[in-house]
C-alpha cells in the first residue's frame, strides 16, 4: 500500500507539472500524462515500481469514458445522427483504412498487423475535438452539432472494431465469432433497454431527490452491466458502452454524466499514464520516421477529405473546411485498440508502438493548427479565446 501511494503521487505530482507545461504551450492535456508516463516509466527514470498495478486500475477510467459517451447517446438521437452523419463517417473511415492499410503494408508490417493498424486510425478524437469547441455555444451551433454527430458515430464503429480485434482469436474464425457476438449484443441491448423502461426508471424516481445515492446507482449500474456482459463474452467495454446508451433514456442520465466526470477524468490520468510508460523508446526509434510521416499524411489528407464529403452533403465550404480541420486528428480509440491488440498477442510490439506514435503526433500537430486558426477555450489571443 505505501509503495502504491508513492506511485500515486509521482504520477499526479509529474501529470500536474506537465498539465501546466502543456496549457502553456496550448497542447491537449492527454499529451502531458502520456509524457508523465513515459519519463517516469522503466525507459526513462524508473520510478513507477508498480506499473501493473496503476494500468489495471487505470482501465476503470475506459469503462466510465465509454458509459459517459453512452449516456450522451438517446435511441432516437442515434437514429437521427446516422441519417445525418453516416455518409460522411463512413466515406472518412473507409478513406483513412485505405491509406493506413497500404502504407503500413509498404513498410514491412505483416498482413495482421496492417489490418489492426488500419482499423485503429479510423477515427477522430471525441475527447480532444470536444474540449477545442467552445463549450457555451457547443449546443447552440451548427459546427458544434456536426461535428459530435460525426464523433459519436466514430465512437460507436471504434465500439465494434474492439469487440472484433477481441474476436481475431475465436476457435471459429473471426467473422463468425464476430457475427455471434453482434447477435448476442442486440439481445443484450434489447433486454437492457427494457429492464431500464420497467424496472430501474422506476428504483430512479424513488431515489430522485437523494443525489448521492443517484451516482452510486449510476456506478453500480455500469459496472454490473460490464461485469455481465464480459461473463457473455461481449466485453466490459461494451457492456459499459451500451448501459450508459440504456439510461441516456432517462432525464436524470444528464445529471449521472456531469457528476462521473471528475470520476473518470481521475482514472484517464492513470490510463493515459500507463500508455506513456509502456512506451519503449528503442522499439520507437525504429519507427519514428515513418510515424511521423503516416502522422503527417493524416494532417493533411484527413481534414480535406472531411471537407469533400462534408461539401458532398451540401454543407458550405468555408464550413466544410472547419469541421475537416477540427476532425482532422486521430482517436483515443487509436490507443485503445494498440493496447488491446498487442495484449491479445494479434499484433507485434512495434505495430502497437506504431499506431500510438502516429495517434500521439496528430494530436500534437492538430491541437496547434485548431488553436491557431479557430475559436478555442484555449486560443492564442482574445479574438479566438472563447469558453
Amino acid at each position: 500500500m505505501e509503495r502504491f501511494i508513492l506511485d500515486l503521487s509521482i504520477i499526479l505530482v509529474g501529470a500536474a507539472l506537465l498539465s501546466f507545461l502543456a496549457v502553456l504551450l496550448k497542447q491537449p492535456i492527454i499529451i502531458a500524462y502520456i509524457g508523465c508516463g513515459l519519463l517516469a516509466g522503466p525507459s526513462c527514470l524508473g520510478l513507477i515500481k508498480q506499473p501493473g498495478f496503476i494500468e489495471s486500475i487505470s482501465h476503470i477510467g475506459v469503462a466510465l469514458l465509454l458509459f459517459l459517451a453512452g449516456l450522451c447517446l438517446h435511441p432516437q438521437k442515434l437514429a437521427k445522427l446516422f441519417q445525418k452523419a453516416a455518409i460522411v463517417t463512413a466515406a472518412n473511415c473507409v478513406s483513412s483504412f485505405c491509406i493506413a492499410f497500404i502504407f503500413a503494408y509498404i513498410f514491412r508490417f505483416g498482413f495482421l498487423d496492417s489490418l489492426c493498424i488500419a482499423l485503429a486510425l479510423m477515427f477522430s478524437s471525441t475527447i480532444l475535438a470536444v474540449k477545442l469547441l467552445p463549450t457555451t455555444t457547443l449546443h447552440q451551433q451548427r459546427m458544434g452539432a456536426v461535428c459530435i454527430g460525426v464523433l459519436i458515430l466514430e465512437d460507436l464503429l471504434a465500439v465494434l472494431v474492439l469487440a472484433f480485434i477481441r474476436c481475431l482469436n475465436s476457435p471459429q474464425g473471426a467473422l463468425a465469432g464476430f457475427s455471434v457476438l453482434v447477435l448476442r449484443l442486440l439481445l443484450f441491448v434489447g433486454v437492457l433497454l427494457v429492464f431500464e423502461q420497467f424496472i430501474l426508471t422506476k428504483v430512479m424516481l424513488k431515489m430522485d431527490h437523494l443525489h448521492e445515492a443517484l451516482l452510486v446507482l449510476g456506478l453500480a449500474w455500469c459496472f454490473g452491466i460490464a461485469s455481465i456482459s464480459n461473463r457473455m463474452g461481449l466485453f466490459y467495454e461494451t457492456g459499459a458502452f451500451f448501459a450508459g446508451v440504456a439510461l441516456a433514456r432517462h432525464p436524470i442520465s444528464l445529471f449521472i454524466s456531469e457528476r462521473l466526470k471528475p470520476i473518470r477524468d481521475f482514472f484517464l490520468v492513470l490510463f493515459f499514464f500507463a500508455l506513456g510508460a509502456k512506451l519503449d523508446l528503442m522499439v520507437m526509434k525504429t519507427i519514428l520516421l515513418p510515424a511521423l510521416a503516416l502522422a503527417g499524411i493524416f494532417i493533411l489528407v484527413k481534414p480535406w477529405f472531411f471537407k469533400k464529403f462534408f461539401i458532398i452533403t451540401g454543407e458550405q465550404p468555408h464550413f466544410a473546411k472547419e469541421a475537416g480541420i477540427r476532425l482532422g486528428q486521430l482517436s483515443e480509440f487509436s490507443l485503445l485498440i494498440a493496447v488491446l491488440a498487442f495484449s491479445l498477442s494479434h499484433i507485434t510490439a512495434r505495430a502497437s508502438q506504431f499506431i500510438q506514435l502516429v495517434t500521439i503526433s496528430t494530436f500534437v500537430a492538430s491541437s496547434y493548427i485548431v488553436v491557431l486558426k479557430y475559436p478555442t477555450p484555449i486560443g492564442t489571443s482574445e479574438k479566438l479565446r472563447r469558453d
